[in-house]
């Protein structure tokens, strides 16, 4: 059996919907559903089982987990960037990754899970995925040090050496409407074109960076599910990794390609960056993927044309989820 927290999620479900492409239908999903539409994403997905968190956290807790497991996908976390419990983002980031880790270690069950790239701060240390560099950094939000904590005790305790985490960049793709405010640029971006014909942007704050020419590393979430299969599945391949394309691209090209796959002429305004959100703003993200690469795994995919126009025209445009 497989598990995969977070099942219901962004990621956790498009993970389940590609290993159901591989033929793979013992899975088992963990999530908490709550009151938002996350649930749609299960719709046509194929699973044995359900079971809430918060039943897995006491199952662990209490030495009653029997799931005959082969791996464990976790992606079930707070992925808020704005979260201002940090009580709460540490037992959903911290500490439930640790049970979980630490039974699957002892118990010889494969471990992946969900790191960030948030954890790399404002990425004045680099973006470099060598396992004890999550001790030099500094996240700007409580988000990115809740998951930094849980890759500097992995690291402490020598658990990384028989795990492997995920350090995602900026992810897109089909099955996010359900995030709200945390939902890609690409989604918040699509719905202004559609509904009024032009888009808006952050100015900068920065002197190094035009306006709309700030740059994140943009990955889309095919190519995020395809390289983190290649974890679960190869044993061998332990510690931090970098899950990005590897290469930044700037807002305008990523709203130029919805523009274009829309077949609309591209309309930009910009906008004032809110002031809760100027000291904690990341100007430039590039994933490091060199170490990714030296597993043996070919690259991404997707580049963000290619990405972006898939998305909106299979996904967007008609209201599909994956599986449909």
């Amino acid at each position: 059996m497989i598990v995969v927290t977070g099942g219901a999620g962004f990621i956790g479900s498009a993970i389940v919907w590609e290993l159901n492409n591989r033929g793979e239908t013992d899975i088992l999903i963990v999530d908490e559903l709550g009151r938002d539409e996350k649930w749609k994403n299960l719709v046509n997905l194929r699973y044995v089982d359900f079971i809430n968190k918060h039943e897995m956290m006491q199952k662990l807790e209490s030495g009653t987990c029997k799931y005959d497991i082969e791996t464990v996908i976790h992606m079930g976390a707070n992925s808020s960037t704005t979260e201002k419990d940090a009580d709460h983002l540490i037992s959903n980031n911290f500490r439930y990754t640790k049970l979980l880790a630490e039974f699957c270690v002892e118990n010889r069950i494969r471990f992946v899970y969900a790191s960030s790239a948030a954890t790399y701060g404002d990425g004045d240390s680099g973006f470099r995925d060598n396992d004890n560099e999550c001790l030099k950094l500094k996240p700007l939000n409580m988000y990115g040090y809740s998951k930094n904590m849980f890759d500097v005790y992995a690291f402490r305790t020598g658990l990384i050496k028989s795990i492997a985490g995920m350090k995602y960049f900026n992810v897109y793709g089909p099955n996010e409407a359900h995030k709200g405010d945390m939902r890609s640029v690409v989604h918040k971006a699509f719905e202004q074109i559609r509904d009024n014909g032009y888009v808006n942007l952050f100015k900068s704050l920065h002197p190094d960076y035009k306006d709309g020419e700030q740059k994140r590393d943009f990955i889309y979430v095919k190519d995020a599910v395809d390289m983190t299969l290649h974890f679960a599945e190869n044993t061998q391949c332990n510690g931090l990794y970098n899950i990005g394309y590897g290469k930044a691209a700037t807002w305008i090209d990523l709203v130029t390609a919805i523009f274009d796959s829309l077949g609309i002429e591209k309309r930009i305004n910009f906008i004032d960056m809110p002031d809760y959100l100027a000291p904690k703003y990341q100007y430039f993200t590039e994933a490091d993927i060199e170490k990714l690469i030296s597993t043996g795994y070919p690259g991404p995919k997707w580049d963000i044309r290619a990405g972006v126009t898939d998305y909106v025209k299979n996904y967007l445009v008609p209201g599909k989820y994956l599986g449909e």
